[in-house]
């Protein structure tokens, strides 16, 4: 806690004056890459190509500058407009994909806006590389006769796989390679691609010989790029290599009912190599309850949405696959119908005696061969006669339709008519169909009840629609509506009502209109349409702009609030009431304007809070609310500040903090600052209140140094503005510790791989007392500084090194000022001997007062055994604390996670050679 209120005590803050818009600025942005790249090129046309490996992470990263801090979007495009993926933006600095495929690839953009100027965006081409197994297919061609003893056989091998980039192949037959020349017998094509099958390479076997009878491989390789190896296929060409042949041992078409288990059996009748069989179905993937296995497809419990044509496929990459198919029917009967016609030859809608009257039933049925029909009356069998007449209509006009004509409608004919539909094969339930033809039998007749058009309800009410339908037998209501093409509540365009009733829950406004209902020919009498309109009127209380809105001003200014109606049902008798809280404020009604206004001239303290504009209808009111507050808006960090952190103990760091004020006369003037921070990870604020004098001006920038913080930890920060109102709204940013670096070294500043060291080799024709130089470039020593770093400035020099042999000679490290020879430098550090088999490490701490270089020097000892190694070569701003007490690194190559925690890798080049 000292600490932290140490840090808190030595705060400083600065105003830095900046005329007209200060350091606001418009955005600009630069892409830079991590994660697994391969390569990352600059084409042409400033083009940049970032190179990934299929299955690797791909980040990028969007640097940007620009105040107030700019709006960040990742986008994609690959190709196409279509190929967008706008819902798959990423608002983020860093754009991270783990384990990337190939369909990523493409053009990524990133942009970014924060209000000025135009928004800044930059793309980089993300190229995907990859390589799939290739596969060959053989395919044999027999030509014509030319005398009788003698054919031409040939066989075509293809090599095919996708990739990119684009592949280079390699034909092998045994272990010798295969290639255009170098055998008569043998051709071979350039690659050429296709959009099915990617690029293929073709092996042209002219008049099989028996030399021609061997294992053939194919190996595709894109020369190793991204690391991918090349991939390799063998193909085994014999006197007996044939394509696949099959054989169903089923029927076709199998017919069978719902329930049942069917297997379908596919066996090979031929083909080498050995095919693999396989199962597809017409109408997609396979049933997800079927099952597999040695060519047999069974299909437990079929339902018939399992119905279609199944099709056994046996490929073994010779020639085309082979492919039997066979259909399954599912036994089904549904959705039976019934109409009645009364005597076409007559202008009559109603059934009556001595005229003929016909009964049509209809049902849907699979298979529909299988359809059958039988007619009861009065639950007696019923055959066809002359005055009984029992049709079924052509499939082709009205398929699974029987009628019934009754010629000459006798009194003893009235009674309840049965149709009754099956399937020869069984298994399936019947559909029975009652129809009664009785005197009462009469056609539809369809009104609209006396008050129940136009049908006024409120917004959110549930509604009944209602047409009364008359008629035996009673026909089944369609609704739709009746003024658009627009669906119905339920999302359909048609909603079917046996009641004649609509119910409508929950109304809304847009549901207002007319509506239409219509009888349905089916289950009913086969006439003109029966139908009415009711018309619907949603009443809606006013909707109103603004709805929310706040306004901040300062204590003795106006303020001025409109409220305006949009739309309202009923628009007429409307009136408004103006409140602060509950207190009413003014009131009226409308005249011809649709608005109403209401200004405070002179702000007092009792003035802020919450205003309310209510405007009524009939219905209710629709409110804008407006929260008139004292608050000042949230300070803008700056995070473009040049080289903010810097480090003076080892221990500790100092970090620049910069905002910007937003609109800082929109309110009273701030009076101060309350800053608040914490280390990330803990719950506790320390605060501090920084008093600001006079008046801040749009654009200036503010400076406070954050001191005495602990190194390595990252602190939230969280500052906010206070008016005589009280506290405003708050910003926050984290702070995170990272290595300072001296503006005068960092255009030299570079990261060595890991993976590579520096070493003197003492081999013959080396000999002892030779000697090899690595010089860095020439660093400038930094002015005193803001920063607290001392004059002439601490520079911690570091590095491992690796002295392992009974051999070794010695190994120097110098700083070279400005103006010295090399050999009148003295070496800083210097070590001989053998050290062990381990890395060590060594710290200097330098105080340059000219530019400088920093060099090492090993010198070889009396036989070969004294090879030198060094390796992750620093330099630090400040003095070297305490190195390590042992050596932290064993004889195994080292690891990257070891380098001495913050430290920037200086890269060298070789100034003397051996001599």
């Amino acid at each position: 806690m000292d600490g932290i209120i140490s840090v808190l005590g030595v705060l400083t803050l600065v105003l830095e004056g900046i005329s007209c818009q200060g350091v606001y600025a418009p955005p600009t942005v630069r892409i830079v890459h991590s994660g697994h790249t391969c390569n990352v090129e600059e084409e042409r046309y400033s083009e940049r190509v970032y190179t990934i490996r299929e299955g690797e992470t791909l980040e990028l990263t969007c640097l940007v500058t620009g105040h107030p801090r700019p709006q960040i979007r990742w986008t994609k495009t690959a190709g196409s407009v279509s190929d967008r993926f706008q819902d798959s933006s990423v608002f983020n600095e860093t754009l991270h994909i783990a384990k990337i495929q190939r369909h990523q690839g493409g053009r990524y953009y990133c942009k970014a806006e924060n209000g000025l100027g135009s928004p800044a965006i930059k793309s980089i081409r993300v190229d995907v590389y990859y390589l799939d197994e290739p596969v060959v297919t053989v395919h044999q061609s027999i030509g014509e006769a030319k005398e009788q003893f003698y054919y031409e056989r040939t066989v075509f091998l293809r090599c095919i796989a996708n990739s990119n980039p684009p592949i280079r192949y390699s034909w092998y037959r045994g272990r010798d390679v295969l290639s255009q020349g170098s055998d008569k017998g043998v051709e071979i094509y350039e690659p050429f691609f296709t959009q099915l099958q990617g690029e293929t390479k073709i092996l042209k076997l002219k008049n099989l010989r028996p030399k021609d009878y061997a294992n053939y491989s194919c190996i595709a390789s894109i020369r190793n790029v991204c690391g991918i190896a090349d991939r390799r296929v063998v193909f085994r060409l014999t006197n007996k290599t044939a394509p696949a042949s099959i054989k169903l041992l089923v029927e076709d078409p199998i017919v069978v009912n719902p329930g049942q288990t069917v297997s379908l059996v596919c066996i090979t009748t031929g083909g080498e190599p050995t095919p693999s069989l396989n199962w597809t179905l017409s109408s997609g993937s396979l049933p997800e309850k079927s099952l597999m296995k040695d060519g047999t497809l069974t299909l437990p419990a079929i339902a018939s949405e399992d119905a279609g044509v199944y099709s056994c496929i046996a490929s073994n990459n010779v020639g085309n696959p082979a492919k039997k198919s066979t259909t399954i029917i599912v036994r089904a009967l549904k959705k039976g119908r019934f109409w009645i016609t009364p005597d076409p030859y007559h202008n009559d809608d109603n059934i009556q005696i001595g005229r003929e009257v016909k009964i049509s039933c209809q049902v849907e049925a699979t298979p529909p061969e299988e359809l059958q029909f039988s007619w009861l009356k009065n639950g007696r069998a019923l055959r066809s006669s002359e005055r009984m007449v029992i049709t079924q209509t052509d499939p082709d006009i009205s398929p699974g339709t029987t009628n019934l004509d009754i010629i000459d409608l006798k009194f003893t004919d009235f009674g309840t008519y049965t149709c009754v539909a099956s399937l020869r094969g069984g298994g399936i339930p019947e559909i029975s169909i009652d129809v009664n033809i009785s005197s009462p039998t009469v056609p539809p007749n369809l009104t609209v009840p006396r008050g129940k058009s136009p049908m006024a309800v409120r917004e959110g009410e549930t509604v009944e629609l209602e047409c009364l339908v008359s008629g035996k037998p009673k026909p089944i209501i369609l609704w739709s509506r009746a003024d658009k093409e627009a669906p119905m509540p339920d999302g359909s365009m048609q909603m079917e009502s046996y009641d004649g009733v609509l119910r409508i829950v929950n109304v809304s406004r847009e549901m207002s209109g007319s509506y239409r209902c219509q009888t349905s020919q089916y289950n009913g009498f086969n006439v003109k349409p029966r139908e009415a309109v009711i018309e619907l009127i949603v009443h809606y209380p006013p909707a109103v702009e603004p709805v929310w809105q706040e306004v901040r001003q300062g204590l003795g200014r106006p303020v001025a609030m409109n409220c305006r109606v949009l739309r309202a049902h009923p628009s007429r008798v409307l009136r408004y009431e103006w409140r602060l809280g509950s207190r009413l404020l003014h009131a009226g009604t409308f005249d011809s304007r649709d608005d109403t206004d209401y200004t405070i001239r002179s702000l007092v303290r009792e003035g802020y809070g919450e205003y309310t504009c209510d405007i009524i209808n009939e219905v209710g009111p629709g409110r804008c609310t407006f929260l008139v507050t004292g608050k000042a808006y949230p300070p803008e960090f700056y995070y473009d500040t040049y080289n903010p952190l810097w480090q003076n103990r080892p221990r500790v760091y100092g970090y620049k903090l910069q905002w910007t004020q937003m609109n800082p006369n929109a309110v009273d003037r701030i009076m101060a600052y309350r800053l608040g921070i914490r280390q990330t990870g803990q719950q506790r604020w320390w605060e501090q209140d920084i008093p600001v004098e006079g008046n801040i001006q749009k654009g200036e920038l503010i400076t406070h140094n954050l001191t005495e913080l602990i190194r390595p930890e990252a602190y939230v920060v969280r500052l906010t503005p206070i008016t005589r109102f009280g506290e405003g709204d708050s910003s926050t940013r984290v702070v995170t510790y990272s290595v300072p670096i001296n503006p005068y070294l960092s255009e030299y500043l570079f990261t060595i791989p890991s993976s590579f060291y520096m070493y003197i080799e003492t081999s013959r024709p080396r000999k002892e007392g030779d000697t090899a130089r690595l010089l860095s470039p020439t660093f400038n020593v930094a002015p005193k500084n803001p920063h607290s770093i001392t004059s002439p400035p601490a520079y911690c020099f570091s590095f491992y090194y690796h002295m392992y042999g009974k051999h070794i000679g010695t190994l120097n490290a110098f700083v070279k000022q400005k103006g010295q020879s090399t050999s009148d430098a003295g070496p800083v550090w210097s070590l001989s001997g053998n050290q062990g088999d381990r890395w060590r490490q060594a710290k200097i701490s330098i105080h340059p007062t000219a530019s400088f270089q920093v060099m090492f020097e090993g010198i070889r000892g009396p036989g070969i055994e004294g090879d030198i190694a060094i390796d992750d070569v620093t330099l630090e701003e400040g003095e070297c604390p305490d190195p390590p007490s042992n050596p932290i690194r064993g004889a195994a190559a080292h690891s990257a996670s070891s380098i001495w925690p913050l430290s920037v890798t200086l890269f060298f080049t070789v100034f003397i050679g051996l001599r």
